[in-house]
């Protein structure tokens, strides 16, 4: 096969969206290991404000030219990235790395379930609500996941399912480069927040090269190959794919933080992971298209 073939090939978005996948979870795992010293809202500012300048040096979203009709899609990509984004990086100080993702990932899960009716689908919406039974902290301690926190990793995947609608409608002409102009609306709003809510100490130029690593990591490199992803491939493949990444996660906080999931944890994500491709692999081709979540 050669270059132009592959580009113009399905294996090209489904190889970045894999690629943005463990970029995002690496850079997330990265980020936790500065909590302790600067705090989740300084490292969101930190990450988003980085990661902005440089999808801004690289795309110029000022020669962006957006439709009346996307400018609302746009304002809301934006917000949801920031959002999303902050409620996460908040779930994560008491939440493991795999079970917040898994928790996330019942955003997207649900938008997908709610565009069928069909009887089969309600074998996923059961494993998905059995995998929220083992996560969440619903029956005693059992599962030691605080409750504040795994609230706020649903809240990030509320905002993830924001994210994917918009994105789709304001990314459509544009591709990547819509990352950088929703990543600059989200330092807007979210980087004067994160900023308010760290202590002036904890700034150092230190923070500078660990910043811009978590700001490649995740925010540049996936929210890019993302658009990417999102723009050239049907809402099947996107979905089943996405429904790797809780075990992405979950296997990079073990090998990065140390976070080591009980037996229950581990039927619970695995549970969300088979809902999450389940519903996708078995959504309704419509007129030679898949039925898309928004």
């Amino acid at each position: 096969m050669s270059f132009s073939s592959f580009r113009s090939s399905v294996w090209l978005p489904l190889l970045v969206l894999i690629i943005a996948m463990i970029s995002i979870q690496s850079g997330a795992a990265l980020a936790k290991t500065l909590f302790a010293s600067v705090g989740a809202p300084g490292i969101t500012a930190l990450r988003l404000g980085l990661g902005t300048f440089i999808l801004t040096v690289i795309f110029k979203p000022w020669r962006l030219r957006f439709t009346r009709r996307q400018v609302l899609p746009l304002l809301f990509y934006g917000l949801s990235l920031g959002g999303m984004n902050y409620a996460f990086y908040l779930s994560l100080r008491t939440v493991p790395l795999g079970i917040a993702v898994a928790l996330e990932f019942t955003g997207p899960l649900a938008l997908a379930l709610a565009s069928s009716r069909r009887p089969l689908d309600f074998i996923w919406v059961v494993l998905a609500l059995s995998g929220l039974w083992f996560l969440l902290p619903l029956r005693g301690n059992i599962a030691n996941v605080d409750p504040q926190g795994a609230l706020l990793a649903v809240l990030a995947g509320a905002l993830w399912a924001v994210y994917i609608v918009a994105g789709k409608r304001a990314g459509s002409q544009h591709g990547p480069a819509t990352a950088a102009a929703g990543s600059l609306i989200a330092s807007c709003f979210f980087v004067p927040l994160g900023v308010a809510f760290t202590s002036g100490d904890a700034w150092t130029l230190s923070l500078i090269p660990i910043g811009l690593a978590i700001a490649v990591l995740s925010t540049a490199l996936p929210y890019s190959l993302e658009m990417v992803a999102l723009t050239r491939l049907p809402a099947k493949s996107f979905g089943t794919l996405m429904s790797m990444e809780p075990a992405l996660a979950a296997f990079s906080g073990m090998l990065f933080l140390g976070e080591l999931l009980t037996f229950t944890q581990w039927l619970g994500l695995l549970a969300i992971i088979l809902a999450s491709a389940g519903s996708t692999l078995t959504l309704r081709p419509v007129k030679g298209k898949i039925i898309s979540p928004d």
